[in-house]
This record gives C-alpha cells, sequence and structure tokens, in this order.
C-alpha cells in the first residue's frame, strides 16, 4: 500500500455516516446487504445514503454487485487489514515483539 491509498481510505472513513455504513458491512460479512437495507439499519434518507456509498466504492472500501434491481454492498475487509499491515510495518523500528500491546495497558 502506497500513502497515497491510505490517504484515500482515511478520508473515505472521515464522516460519521460512512463509518457507520462500513462497520455495519464489516458486521454483516459476506452477506453484505442492499442499499434500502443499509438506509433501514443506519436511519439515513437513501437519497443521502447514495452519496456516501459512492465515496466508499471509490475508495474501496466497499464493493457492490447487481441482484436483480438492486445493488448488494460487501465490505472489503483485506483492504483494511493490509491498511493495518501498512501502518504497522515498522511498529518498534522492525521489532514487533517489543511493541506495546493491549494487555501491557491494563
Amino acid at each position: 500500500m502506497e500513502n497515497d491509498q491510505a490517504i484515500t481510505i482515511f478520508e473515505s472513513l472521515a464522516s460519521a455516516v460512512r463509518l457507520d455504513v462500513y462497520r455495519l458491512l464489516v458486521r454483516k460479512g459476506l452477506d453484505g446487504l442492499v442499499a434500502g437495507e443499509i438506509a433501514m439499519a443506519l436511519d439515513i434518507p437513501a437519497s443521502n445514503l447514495s452519496f456516501h456509498l459512492k465515496a466508499l466504492n471509490h475508495a474501496g472500501m466497499i464493493s457492490s454487485a447487481q441482484e436483480g434491481r438492486f445493488q448488494r454492498y460487501r465490505a472489503n475487509i483485506p483492504l483494511i487489514v493490509d491498511l493495518i499491515e501498512y501502518l504497522t510495518a515498522e511498529c518498534c523500528d522492525g521489532n514487533p515483539e517489543r511493541c506495546v500491546t493491549r494487555a501491557d495497558l491494563c
């Protein structure tokens, strides 16, 4: 992953609505949801949701597949895993065993 791609991902998630949409789709896994289900679950008007789905799709955070009259949306989990790996690749100067873990903080 390059800086530009990471920045695009962060920009796409820099909205409460888009973050909520992405987290909802992560919970649904491979089943995903159609736009109407997302709108209902998050109480978002369909016209507003369309804008946010387009931004997430453009960033590669979600994918969509045509199912009859509907688009089914799914979270791109491998991309977020790549982002986490990118962010932590040089943890503790390349010695991740020296990094602080959540358990160390408790």
